[in-house]
């Protein structure tokens, strides 16, 4: 998994050393409104960072994970992620953003969801997907400036929306 650059963010690939920065970056419990859960300590972190980085027990599916570092400021600012797995009109990205609040408003989550949509089309993902909660405004923004669209699909109470990538 290579880094992807946008104007203003790097797309670092996750590492289980990023986790004492992240845990900070997440730490207000304003995030988990509409995730649910609260915030993780450090070690919970590092022990998510070490299972998400082993990767997908299942061959067929890739877990792709980055860290959000905005170069002006030096520092993480969030997390994008695609689960990428076999579909029939090729292989399908289910993608996820999260910003921590002092970096919320300025774009950041806009930009990374942007810049890891046109690398998974880059990447021959025929399809990228997120579910939005219904009333997160903001992550509908996100999911918009993305190029993706809202669809009639609910998964666990969310919208699904999705973006079919050039062949």
């Amino acid at each position: 998994m290579q880094a992807i650059d946008t104007a203003r963010l790097e797309l670092l690939p996750l590492r289980v050393e990023h986790a004492e920065e992240m845990a900070a970056v997440l730490s207000d419990p304003a995030l988990h409104t509409f995730i649910g859960g609260a915030p993780d300590t450090p070690d919970a972190l590092r022990s998510r960072y070490r299972r998400i980085t082993a990767g997908s027990p299942d061959p067929a599916v890739s877990w792709l994970n980055w860290v959000i570092r905005l170069r002006e400021e030096d520092c993480l600012t969030g997390t994008v992620q695609a689960t990428i797995s076999p579909a029939e009109q090729g292989p399908l990205a289910e993608i996820a953003w999260v910003v921590g609040v002092p970096w919320q408003g300025r774009g950041i989550a806009r930009e990374a969801a942007r810049g890891l949509v046109d690398w998974l089309g880059r990447q021959r993902v025929r399809t990228a997907i997120a579910h939005v909660h219904p009333d997160h405004r903001a992550s509908a923004a996100v999911a918009s400036a993305a190029g993706l669209a809202p669809t009639e699909v609910r998964h666990e109470g969310e919208i699904r929306w999705r973006r079919d990538l050039p062949a």
